[in-house]
């Protein structure tokens, strides 16, 4: 856990806070096995690309997110689940502007994702 709350602006900032989630995830009951087959080094650096994209805008991220999640048994619950690890992850670790976009930001792709899934209307 960091000491002093900052906020997330570089790169680092970025991978400490994809890891930190990631661990998270992977021992959550609920979210562990829907990830049990995911290929961690390939896909965490994918996932510092899409949030260093969204949150710095550097654009490092290409790629479809949701075609990467359709195959997946997901309801909303799992939605629910998966926010609320990343907004503690967020509010353990950070603070400031891009702190807030970044839970905003997940909420935003949580909610179109289980729109686009029909999870929602």
């Amino acid at each position: 856990m960091r000491i002093i709350k900052t906020d997330i602006v570089t790169r680092e900032d970025i991978q400490y806070l994809v890891n930190s989630f990631y661990t998270k995830v992977r021992a959550d009951e609920l979210l562990a096995p829907l990830f049990s087959a995911v290929d961690w080094p390939h896909h965490l650096p994918v996932m510092y690309n899409f949030w260093s994209s969204v949150l710095l805008g550097d654009q490092s991220y290409a790629g479809n997110p949701m075609s990467k999640h359709l195959h997946l048994p997901l309801e909303k619950h799992h939605f629910t689940r998966w926010l609320l690890l990343f907004t503690a992850t967020v509010d353990e670790n950070f603070e400031g502007y891009n702190a807030t976009e970044a839970k905003n930001r997940a909420r935003l792709v949580a909610d179109l994702f289980q729109f686009k899934m029909g999870l929602i209307r």
